[in-house]
């Protein structure tokens, strides 16, 4: 069967919190079936749990933010698309701050922390919420849609009007089920403008921004000394933030994104337009790896260090 997966062994990290410019320890511990992904404060006492849920996401302004009894936890969107990548169903992560570190801008960082751990398969089958009939929100000239699909994709593209973002690829499609997440998505870093720094940080975020984990732009070029990574990397980028986005539902998806423009609060507003009517989606699970369609058989390979 398609079993569900968790860690081998405790791992830990220290990093920047990209909004809040501190100093953050994270450390990744694994857990049993039918957990999930939850988060634990570890700074607040006694600590607070936030489980991965849309509903418990609030702020959205720039990252996704988890909130629970008042405790607030954000930028959880890149190691949850890590941890969707790599298939990790059940997880305790322990905080001792209010944002996730942003690392080098990528999930790249936390794919090596979570191969480095270990990936273990557990006794239990995953659970997948396959979509089964089309759902979509708009806002403007923004929209992201899910529909039927047997396996997963992911379809997105942007528009920022700026030579930098414009001249590289503004449209891709990535479908796990023959393309790699490691490969093809978890190396994209996030992005940002000089012009927009200033007042981002009168709001108290991307006080710990710089050219070590995001891509700057002025008003016409990439300041980053290396270039891009990516020839596309701004697009890929934003299918790595919602792969992470639509983790929070809490269980690996089997269906067909797109979106147009979306961001942190289109995804989450998607998601939930999915669990508000219950006749678009349903559990499955496969007993037998052979039952499962091709390519959702060949959406989780066995890891591989990069």
């Amino acid at each position: 069967m398609l079993r569900q997966r968790t860690l081998k062994s405790v791992i830990r990290a220290t990093g920047v919190g990209l909004h809040s410019g501190a100093k953050v320890t994270l450390v990744l511990r694994p857990a049993q079936p039918d957990t999930g992904i939850v988060f634990r404060r570890v700074d607040v006492n006694p600590p607070v749990d936030i489980k991965a849920d849309p509903f418990a996401v609030g702020d959205t302004r720039m990252a996704s933010c988890l909130e629970s009894d008042g405790v607030k936890l954000s930028t959880v969107e890149h190691l949850m698309s890590a941890l969707a990548g790599l298939g990790i169903d059940n997880l305790y992560v322990d905080v001792d701050a209010a944002e996730i570190p942003i690392m080098d801008g990528s999930a790249a960082p936390f794919v090596f922390l979570l191969q480095s751990a270990g990936i273990e398969e557990q006794s239990k089958p995953k659970r997948f919420l396959r979509v089964k009939k089309p759902v979509e929100v708009r806002e403007g000239d923004k929209w992201a849609r899910l529909e039927p699909y047997d396996g997963y994709r992911l379809s997105f593209s942007i528009l920022f009007n700026h030579p930098a973002v414009d001249q590289s690829g503004t449209q891709v499609e990535v479908d796990f089920g023959d393309q790699s997440y490691v490969r093809d998505i978890s190396r994209a870093r996030t992005f940002g403008f000089t012009q927009d720094v200033e007042a981002l940080r009168e709001q108290g975020l991307a006080l710990g921004g710089s050219l070590d984990n995001a891509i700057v732009m002025d008003e016409y070029r990439v300041l980053n000394a290396e270039g891009l990574r990516l020839p596309d990397e701004f697009v890929r980028h934003k299918v790595l933030d919602a792969v992470g986005d639509l983790y929070l539902v809490g269980h690996p998806l089997l269906a067909a994104f797109s979106a147009h423009k979306s961001g942190h609060a289109l995804n989450n507003k998607l998601l939930r337009a999915l669990l508000a009517d219950a006749t678009s989606w349903e559990w499955v699970s496969y007993d037998q790896a052979a039952d499962a369609p091709a390519r959702v058989a060949n959406l989780y390979p066995e890891p591989q260090f990069t």
